[in-house]
């Protein structure tokens, strides 16, 4: 984590300020991740692109217009910062452990949202969920409810 991610995170927490800027630029690093995933192929095919907004729209904004505005901003910062890690570590190390499955079950829903889960997005959801924290047995486990995800939807 930044020292500028650590001092919000300390402000949020000691004076109980900026606590909602925190939590957009969570969600905000987060979309930049799923986003990351759904180029990492060089084919933003639409299944993975209408998964994305889905997926963006129920978790982390109110609304679809909401939802469409996030992910322009999230992929301008991938276009940006263009390193997972980097991304990663605009993630509060204070996530708790469900919050963080939920974000590599989701990556790989976006991953699988066009039928098939390529070499690309494969090793980027593996690295990513190693960078979350996680062992082999928890990203297989994410992967599978990210793919039955897809087929339920």
């Amino acid at each position: 984590m930044s020292l500028i991610a650590r001092l919000r995170a300390y402000a949020a927490e000691a004076l109980g300020v900026g606590t909602q800027e925190a939590v957009d630029e969570t969600h905000l690093a987060a979309t930049a991740l799923l986003v990351h995933v759904a180029r990492v192929d060089g084919i933003l095919a639409p299944a993975e692109s209408e998964r994305l907004s889905r997926l963006v729209q129920g978790h982390y904004a109110d609304g679809p217009d909401a939802a469409r505005a996030l992910i322009e901003r999230a992929a301008a910062m991938d276009s940006e910062v263009r390193d997972v890690a980097s991304l990663v570590e605009m993630i509060p190390h204070e996530a708790d452990r469900s919050e963080r499955e939920e974000l590599l079950t989701m990556a790989w829903s976006v991953a699988a949202a066009d039928g098939r889960v390529d070499e690309f997005e494969e090793a980027l959801v593996e690295r990513l969920g190693r960078l979350l924290g996680f062992d082999e047995a928890a990203i297989a486990a994410a992967r599978r409810s990210g793919q039955q995800g897809v087929a339920a939807a």
